[in-house]
């Protein structure tokens, strides 16, 4: 799986993810930079299925694996799904021969025999549901699928620039089954019968290992060994006690590293983000960017991005940023030394403002903090009072009750609680009419407390 240091610019990505798909001749120099996912090892076991369907698959599963949660149906831009799968046609009549072809496809999965000579096996569709309208793509992918891509579980990093680069069948049917093997160097000694497996239907001259090697393996071997990131060789053994050749290993050696700047799926998205949702690149731009990149290098497309995000940092851009990312590229437009030194001038200057914007709120929020705790303070003992208040009138004789319900009704806080409670100023002020009203209470209580806490009567 990709690591941080894996991480490429986002430039690179973008470029690469643009040249799979509209650069049908595209050599394998040109596109520098790898876009992929993790891949489960169980997920290599797929018969039956073209180059150009499995590069469908792969980019459906490089969605599923990105998005930050399942969905029953994904929906993305036709265009960047067929920039995923490097299908750079506008036959549509052959993209849904490919859909068809990916829809009718198996994944198979077995293991060993259990205990009464059975061997267990299952499978299940590739991919389900697949439409495209209005520039839109959407597919669902079996529920089982989906855990299985996105869950955890031994992987290897499947690269859909290097995948898409295979033109025989058999070498990426042989590159995916021997891709988990790589960090060991060496494979399980392989029957020639599950070699042929690998691909599904073969035809009868298969079956001997001298057409099946000249017409299969060897062809395989060559382009894997040419167009992937990997050095492989085989060796055969014979069949016990003949000298037929029954099995076969292969050895593997990674290539140059450096060669292979491995992408994580989030960064892969933030790029397809910046040039067409930040920036806004139209398909005609991009196209423009990908038919010269001998003069579009990656060091001017970095400047240009650059160039263009500064700008807009600064608030100079008004109109259309893809115009003037476009311009910035065209004409080699760069940010100078002195304009990075002004902006940190003028950060520094924001930042002493900020941290004194800062101090200031502390100063009021803790000032705030404090009248808070005074007022819950306040709250609290007031409540008390009433409490108080309450408990000293039911503890005193009812000659002092009577006292104090006459005189409360006298004050002038008392007539102004009563002539907002709608009570006639003229009726008794009996103790039920008191429990009546809350607020009537809480009045009456507070000015009970105070009496007896002052020792006076009525």
């Amino acid at each position: 799986m990709a690591t941080a240091g894996h991480v490429a610019t986002s430039r690179q990505l973008a470029l690469a993810l643009f040249e799979d798909a509209n650069a049908q001749d595209l050599p394998l120099n040109a596109a520098a930079t790898d876009i992929g996912f993790a891949r489960k090892n169980v997920l290599i076991r797929i018969i039956d299925l073209g180059v150009a369907a499995r590069r469908l698959i792969d980019a459906a599963y490089f969605i599923v694996a990105q998005e930050e949660q399942p969905r029953d149906l994904y929906d993305v831009e036709l265009d960047y799904f067929k920039w995923l799968m490097r299908y750079s046609s506008r036959n549509n009549a052959h993209l849904e021969q490919v859909i068809t072809e990916a829809q009718r496809a198996l994944i198979q999965a077995t293991t060993a025999p259990d205990a009464d000579g059975d061997k267990p096996f299952g499978s299940v569709q590739l991919i389900g549901r697949i439409s495209y309208q209005g520039g839109r793509f959407q597919f669902r992918v079996p529920p089982d699928l989906i855990g299985i891509i996105r869950g955890p579980g031994k992987s290897h990093w499947l690269s859909l620039r290097i995948t898409s680069l295979f033109t025989l069948s058999y070498a990426r049917v042989m590159y995916d089954h021997l891709l988990p093997y790589a960090d060991d160097g060496i494979t399980d000694w392989f029957d020639l019968a599950e070699l042929r497996s690998w691909q599904g239907t073969m035809g009868a001259k298969a079956q001997e290992f001298k057409y099946f090697k000249r017409d299969w393996l060897a062809p395989a071997v060559e382009q894997i060994n040419e167009v992937s990131d990997l050095k492989i060789s085989f060796e055969t053994r014979n069949e016990s006690g003949s000298r037929k050749i029954g099995r076969l290993r292969f050895r593997l050696e990674r290539k140059d590293l450096a060669e292979r700047v491995l992408h994580t799926h989030e960064q892969a998205q933030a790029l397809y983000r910046t040039l067409k949702q930040e920036f806004g690149l139209s398909s005609a731009q991009l196209n423009q960017i990908a038919a010269d990149r001998d003069q579009y290098t990656d060091e001017r497309l970095e400047q240009a991005i650059e160039r263009t995000r500064f700008s807009l940092k600064l608030g100079n851009i008004s109109k259309s940023p893809a115009g003037f990312f476009m311009k910035a590229l065209k004409e080699q437009w760069i940010v100078s030394d002195a304009e990075r030194q002004m902006v940190q001038i003028q950060e520094k200057l924001a930042q002493t403002e900020r941290r004194e914007l800062e101090q200031n709120q502390q100063v009021q929020t803790r000032i705030a903090l404090r009248v808070a705790a005074q007022d819950i303070h306040a709250q609290d003992r007031m409540v008390e009072e009433l409490r108080r208040g309450w408990e000293a009138y039911e503890a005193a004789t009812a000659k002092q009750q009577d006292d104090w319900r006459r005189t409360y009704k006298g004050t002038p806080a008392g007539k102004l609680t009563l002539r907002r409670l709608g009570i006639d100023p003229g009726a008794e002020l009996s103790e039920a009419m008191v429990q009546k009203y809350p607020d009537l209470k809480d009045g009456f209580s507070g000015f009970v407390f105070h009496k007896s806490r002052s020792g006076k009567g009525a």
